[in-house]
């Protein structure tokens, strides 16, 4: 179940390469962290060329940095 805020689910193992999960909110901040979503600058330049183990080790790490940067917690 998704909210539609930010939300990206891997896709189930064995499945098609992950999607991007950029939305369009290109503004990085003092740590060189895109303020959309959550990837470092680093991470957006190589998702392209990224495998599907790269992409979703990616998506981890910007769900870690998206829910540590949001002190608000929805139930």
């Amino acid at each position: 179940m998704s909210n539609g805020v930010n939300q990206v689910e891997p896709p189930a193992a064995g499945s098609e390469e992950p999607a991007s999960p950029c939305i369009s909110v290109c503004a990085l901040d003092e740590n060189d962290i895109c303020m959309g979503c959550y990837r470092s600058s680093d991470e957006i330049t190589d998702w392209f060329m990224a495998d599907r183990a790269a992409k979703l080790e990616v998506l981890a790490r910007a769900k870690a940095r998206r829910e540590a940067d949001s002190p608000i917690r929805l139930l």
